[in-house]
This record gives structure tokens, C-alpha cells and sequence, in this order.
């Protein structure tokens, strides 16, 4: 469309969101980017948070929160941001304004939105836009670039496309999230002592970091002082070294000095955040992995107990709390049970 519009292909710069996760290189980006042509035809590169050249200052958010973006979306003509609209633990819906900040923000930024106040916040929580701070931030950033437009994305548990818009990127994002949310958001009108769920499966279930996503999933329906088991290949290991460092400061201090020690500061070091979220299904359940690809040290630094299966970790659950009633999220972190009462 856009080459058709009069556009040459050296004028097209894709620009992947890496945040500060690591870039998608080789098979992989052919694989993110779906079509060969693409590769071919315009550039594509990884936004690399921690280089400093490639970022300018664009403001300070009325939080605090000094702004540094990738200088090649701040000098665009056209911003269009595309992403996939689903539930985000911490921002409540992923895409739209979350492409741009953390997407293509420098450490500096990054780092400020993930530190624990941010975090600990009661409203940076699933599927909540309404008062979460990180996304009142997000949307400041896209007022001081002057706005993008953006493509939004939906896919069903088949990961086929099952809403499609495009336009002035907030609003297109809402109204994304509005469709989103009648699958994404069940009701449940009671707590369980038993909860099984999981990492969503490929590609999500690649690290250890992203299984965190699934834990946080049920927070709502798990009874204090449950089980909650979470099955996640984790075909790549732990994750970044930052976040081996954070597991093993978390090992080391448990959960409280943990928490203790990051609630001071300023800016997360890259990564804790995610050891972060894990504390808040630790405080309300022994947490079972199953991680067959996880091995050696990796298994200890998860802070949890590992499973030898699911079937039997669910087994001895029940067992031990006598409630025969297990809650089970196939595609979890992608459906949040929401706890309502009589519904």
C-alpha cells in the first residue's frame, strides 16, 4: 500500500520493538516478519535499547519518567506502530501506545517504567487501562512524539487473525482492546485451591521470564494458601543473564528482603522486573513448574518447586487441600479469569 501510495522501498524502515529484550535475528525474524518480500525489499532492523546514539530525549512525562526514544521513529514522517492486542500483565493490554514506549524506548525509560513504583501499584495489574500508571505514561509519550497510527491485531487460540483495524493509534488500540476483552476477561464466581495453567505454548514458552506471565494470570481466582501449576517448555532456558541475576538475588534473599531491597529505587535493573512479579503468586500459593527442557542450576533459580507432571502435581493438590474443584486456563496468559461473585 504504501509503495502504491508513491513511496520508493528505501524510504520503508521496519523497526522490530525488541524493548530491551534480546533482537530477532536469522530464522527468527524471517519467521516475525512472515514474508520473505518484505526482507527483501525494505530494511529491517532491531531497535537496540542500550545504544545510546540511536535515541533522543523527547520530554519528561508528568510522572518523572524521562522519555528517550529510537531516533528513527521520532524522525519519521509516518509512525505506524503494529502489534497484537492481548492481555499484559503489567500495562493491561499489549500493542498500540506499548510499540512505541517500552517498544522502542532507551534502557534509561525502560527501566523507570519497570520499577517497583510502577509495579507495585495496585492498578499496573491484566487487563486494567483505567488508573494504571504505566499506561497513562504511554499515552503522554505518543502526545509528545505527536501522535502515530498504528495496526492492531487480534488472533484466536488457533493464532489465526481474528480482528483486524488500522487508524490514529489510541483510539484503533481501544477499540481493539474493546473486542479483546469479551474472550479475554471471564468471570468466575469463585476462588480455587487447585489452578492449572500455562505459558500459552509456542513461541511464549520459550524462556522462563515469559512463563511468569501465566503465573500472574489467575491471581484473581487462586485461594490463599493454594497450588498453582504451570506447564512451560522453556526450549531456551531461564532467559536474559540479567534475569539469572535477578533469580539468584531472589533465591538468595527470599521474597520479602527481595521486595525490600528493589522498593527504593529509581530505575529496575534490567530484567528484576519480572523476578517482581513473581512475588505476587508467591504470596498466595506454592507455585508447581513443569519445564521439561529446564535443567541443572535453571531449575533451582526459578525460586519455585519443579514438577516431574502435570497430572501429578494437579493429583497431589487435591489431595492436600481435600476440594476436588481445579481450575484450568489452557491458553493462559491470554484468558484472565476476573473474580465476580454470583456471576
Amino acid at each position: 500500500t504504501l509503495l502504491g501510495a508513491g513511496l520508493e522501498p528505501g524510504q520503508i524502515q521496519v523497526l522490530v520493538a525488541t524493548g530491551l529484550h534480546r533482537p530477532a535475528e536469522g530464522a527468527e525474524l524471517e519467521e516475525l516478519v512472515g514474508d520473505p518480500w518484505v526482507l527483501r525489499t525494505v530494511r529491517v532492523d532491531n531497535h537496540f535499547a542500550r545504544n545510546d546514539a540511536d535515541h533522543v530525549k523527547v520530554g519528561t512525562t508528568s510522572s518523572g519518567t524521562v522519555v528517550r526514544l529510537d531516533r528513527r521513529l521520532v524522525g519519521a514522517d509516518l509512525r505506524i506502530a503494529t502489534g497484537l492486542v492481548e492481555p499484559h500483565f503489567m500495562a493491561g493490554y499489549s500493542g498500540g501506545r506499548k510499540v512505541i514506549a517500552p517498544g522502542v524506548a532507551h534502557a534509561e525509560t525502560i527501566t523507570t517504567f519497570h520499577s517497583a513504583r510502577f509495579m507495585e501499584h495496585p492498578r499496573a495489574a491484566n487487563c486494567v487501562l483505567e488508573g494504571n500508571p504505566l499506561h497513562a505514561d504511554q499515552l503522554e509519550i505518543v502526545r509528545m512524539i505527536g501522535g502515530a497510527l498504528a495496526v492492531n491485531a487480534v488472533i484466536d487460540e488457533q493464532r489465526r487473525a481474528a480482528f483486524l483495524n488500522f487508524g490514529e493509534v489510541v483510539a484503533s488500540h481501544l477499540a481493539a482492546v474493546d473486542f479483546i476483552r469479551a474472550y479475554a476477561e471471564v468471570p468466575v464466581p469463585r476462588r480455587f485451591k487447585t489452578v492449572l495453567t500455562s505459558a500459552a505454548g509456542y513461541p511464549l514458552d520459550k524462556t522462563y521470564y515469559q512463563t511468569v506471565k501465566g503465573m500472574v494470570g489467575p491471581l484473581e481466582i487462586l485461594a490463599q494458601g493454594g497450588d498453582l501449576v504451570i506447564a512451560s517448555e522453556c526450549s531456551e532456558g531461564m532467559g536474559s543473564a540479567d534475569y539469572v541475576a535477578a533469580q539468584r538475588r531472589l533465591v538468595a534473599l527470599g521474597p520479602d528482603r527481595f521486595l525490600e531491597e528493589i522498593l527504593g529505587k529509581t530505575h529496575a535493573d534490567i530484567d528484576e522486573w519480572q523476578t517482581e512479579m513473581q512475588l505476587k503468586p508467591m504470596r498466595l500459593a506454592a507455585i508447581h513448574l513443569y519445564a521439561p527442557a529446564l535443567n541443572g542450576e535453571a531449575r533451582r533459580l526459578t525460586g519455585v518447586s519443579m514438577a516431574d507432571s502435570v497430572e501429578a502435581a494437579v493429583r497431589e493438590s487435591v489431595r492436600r487441600s481435600g476440594d476436588p474443584h481445579v481450575a484450568v486456563i489452557p491458553e493462559g496468559p491470554y484468558v484472565v479469569p476476573v473474580f465476580q461473585p454470583g456471576a
